[in-house]
């Protein structure tokens, strides 16, 4: 599977302006003739909207959302918006349209609210994580701070997940050594999470500037071997391709077999109260 990793800098409360962008930079990945591409967190609206998070929210019947499911037919595509469900609540989500049609929308489950972050005064919370078919396999997404829980990536690893996306929107924030606090837990927590749950990891962050914060962008992608097979330039907008192997899985679950040993029934009766 051949990946384009748009890390992109949107522009805060322009949709316009974004769904633009994203048809420039879908464009380039179809002439590359990648097979998926993946935007960050939020990718169609910005980060910071705070009380502008009603304004912006679109069903999926707008017609900037079945602008880019249409876009779908030559490429799949994992990009993000806020969505108004029909209980009027707005949702941070990621969606995955692929062959001309909307064939997933993950709900971010895990809203931070500490430090700089304000997600779940603004946002409702999604109730679940889950898995779904693609010509490219199993996959599964997982917004940003979703996917440093071990809830998320138990459970779509029990799932039989192949492929995991990751949009993110990470500030940078803190210094360890020479670099950011913030790359440091990613990268560290990225390569665990492919090694240990023996899949393909796409990690997308924006880049770009909003409200004085800057996002420090270093999206990667591991193959299910744990190996980094891409990481793009901090700070930096920009696009990178990688390939991936299905292949990476089979050998990965022969060489480790965490998937095939993992005792789920202990985790069970723990949470039963056995």
């Amino acid at each position: 599977m051949r990946v384009c990793l748009a890390q992109i800098k949107p522009f805060l409360g322009d949709t316009a302006k974004n769904l633009k962008l994203h048809e420039e930079y879908i464009e380039k990945a179809v002439a590359e003739k990648c097979d998926v591409i993946v935007f960050p967190e939020l990718s169609l609206t910005g980060y910071y909207l705070l009380d502008y998070v009603s304004d912006v929210a679109m069903k999926t019947d707008d017609r900037m959302i079945k602008k880019i499911v249409a876009l779908s037919k030559d490429i799949s595509i994992v990009f993000g918006f806020v969505f108004e469900g029909e209980d009027n609540l707005f949702y941070n989500v990621s969606a995955y349209a692929e062959k001309g049609r909307l064939v997933h929308l993950h709900k971010k489950v895990y809203l931070p609210d500490y430090t700089m972050f304000e997600e779940a005064r603004y946002f409702a919370a999604g109730k679940e994580f889950s898995v779904f078919e693609t010509a490219i396999g199993r996959c599964g997404i997982l917004i940003c701070e979703d996917a440093l829980h071990t809830s998320s990536i138990y459970i779509l690893s029990r799932m039989g997940v192949q492929t995991v996306f990751i949009p993110s929107n990470s500030p940078a924030r803190g210094v360890v050594g020479d670099g950011l606090e913030a790359a440091s837990i990613w990268q560290t927590s990225n390569k665990y999470t492919a090694s240990l749950l023996t899949v393909n990891l796409v990690y997308v962050n924006r880049v770009g500037v909003e409200d004085g914060v800057a996002f420090w962008g270093g999206s990667e992608a591991y193959s299910a071997l744990g190996s980094r097979k891409a990481r793009l330039p901090q700070f930096e907008e920009t696009m990178g391709i990688v390939e991936l192997e299905q292949e990476d899985i089979r050998l990965a679950r022969i060489h480790s077999p965490f998937y095939r040993d993992e005792k789920s029934h202990i985790l069970l009766d723990y949470l039963k109260g056995d």
